[in-house]
């Protein structure tokens, strides 16, 4: 049986991974091991961010409302605590949303959380 050689699979191969290292700076777009080395990296760090992305969110949703809270007088922590107790279920996403764009109804969430908080405390 002959001898094969992988002349046009290896320059496919090297052809897409180059293509996938476009707009690296320098040796890390124009040689292959540099560019297999830059994208391993390039995914690890991908793949870790999408995940702290969805972290850096929820603490930026959540020092809103804590903000919109001390503006009111009460803790983030009482007014949460408030909300489920009396069976609001309204993500923190959603919470900041309206904190920010319609105030007033915030001010009623703050109310009814605050009322069933005290009514839990006593």
């Amino acid at each position: 049986m002959p001898r094969v050689r992988k002349g046009a699979a290896r320059t496919k191969a090297r052809r897409r991974l180059l293509r996938n290292a476009r707009g690296y700076y320098g040796t890390k777009s124009r040689h292959k091991q540099q560019a297999k080395v830059a994208l391993w990296r390039a995914g690890r760090f991908a793949f870790r961010d999408r995940r702290a992305r969805k972290r850096d969110y929820r603490r930026l949703w959540i020092t809103r409302i804590t903000a919109a809270c001390r503006m009111r007088g009460t803790r983030y922590s009482v007014f949460i605590n408030g909300l489920q107790r009396g069976g609001i279920l309204l993500n923190r996403k959603m919470l900041s949303q309206i904190a920010i764009e319609d105030p007033a109804t915030f001010d009623r969430l703050v109310e009814t959380a605050n009322a069933h908080a005290a009514a839990n405390a006593a």
